[in-house]
């Protein structure tokens, strides 16, 4: 019974000492939460003191607790409601009337920026963009096209597999064709569109490779279309992005092109950079192309018969390296604002 009287009065004398503790600043409201509320602090004092009263005792006792922590917590929060709405004092220094940091504005990447000028220039001459999967089937990526199975062009990819089963190949798709295939399958001719996107290839990484990069291909289907169309279309292209240049074409092989070539453009040696990038030659092939192989046509269930068509892909990342004389590809992806903020 004396123990339980102590704890009466020792509940009182909290109670009206916490009344009555001055709080004039901040630092004062952490003196009261220390001494009160911490868990050192007397209330919690109060409750360990709590677990040794018999059970009869106990429900008075607890009661007369919760109240007094409520008390407690409501005097504590009401100084904090009071000086974290008082105005902040004006002597920290801190000018209020003095404009923001104004926040930087983003731009373009560099790919970016050379991808949509190139669409900008074969979309004025009739093209749209079509888009497609980065994750192929094999049909899709390659038998379509007509890479066989075992036949030696496959090994002039070498291919990223995701998944290999009975059924068929996954993997990351090493050329935007595959959008081409789609295209075909879905579409009758006349087609004229770009497939712009990223690939990717297993190879060696280097200043001048990369085992991903952004490639973008054309694909026209109609009517008595001619190897000269192609060059037509090819020749604006160029004078439109690198000015009038010097062109030629050297036959070359793809699977999916009969005819097929690589296009130059003449850049000369009269600089350091151009002699090296041209190996000397003063020639720097920029991209493939060709008449698509009736094989393919019939492939995506067109009449090679009645319909022709030109492709042709180049090779985005190194375009804009070109423009921009960039020396080294892995420039593009290190994601370097003081890099960036060039373009």
């Amino acid at each position: 019974m004396n123990y339980f009287c102590t704890m009466l009065d020792r509940i009182e004398e909290i109670k009206s000492k916490a009344k009555n503790f001055s709080i004039n600043s901040k630092e004062q409201i952490e003196e009261f939460r220390l001494k009160y509320l911490s868990k050192k602090g007397e209330l919690n004092e109060l409750f360990d003191a709590f677990k040794l009263l018999a059970g009869a005792e106990k429900k008075e006792i607890g009661r007369q607790l919760n109240l007094l922590k409520q008390n407690i917590e409501s005097i504590y929060n009401e100084a904090k409601e009071k000086f974290s709405s008082e105005p902040k004092n004006s002597t920290t220094g801190i000018d209020l009337s003095l404009p923001v940091n104004a926040n930087k504005i983003g731009s373009l990447h560099p790919i970016s920026i050379v991808r949509n000028e190139i669409l900008s220039i074969f979309e004025s001459i009739g093209f749209v963009t079509e888009s497609g999967p980065e994750i192929e089937d094999d049909w899709h990526n390659f038998s379509a096209l007509n890479f066989p199975e075992n036949h030696p062009a496959r090994d002039m990819q070498d291919t990223f597999f995701v998944e290999k089963e009975p059924k068929g190949n996954f993997a990351l798709r090493t050329h935007t064709s595959s959008v081409q295939v789609r295209l075909m399958e879905t579409s009758k001719p006349p087609i004229r569109a770009l497939m712009p996107g990223r690939v990717y290839r297993n190879e060696a990484v280097s200043s001048r490779s990369n085992c991903f990069f952004h490639q973008v291909e054309g694909l026209y289907i109609d009517e008595n279309v001619n190897f000269s169309d192609l060059k037509q279309t090819l020749y604006y292209f160029v004078s439109q992005f690198f000015g009038e240049r010097d062109i030629r074409f050297r036959p070359s092989y793809f699977p999916f092109t009969e005819p097929s070539a690589e296009m130059d453009i003449y850049l000369g040696t009269s600089t350091e950079q151009d002699y090296r990038l041209t190996k000397g030659t003063g020639w720097l092939e920029i991209l493939g192309c060709g008449m698509v192989d009736p094989n393919v046509l019939k492939n995506c269930k067109i009449d090679p018969e009645k319909y022709s068509g030109f492709a042709f892909g180049m090779g985005i990342d190194r375009i804009t390296m070109l423009k921009y004389g960039i020396k080294d590809i892995r420039q593009l992806f290190e994601n370097d604002i003081r890099f960036l903020e060039q373009f």
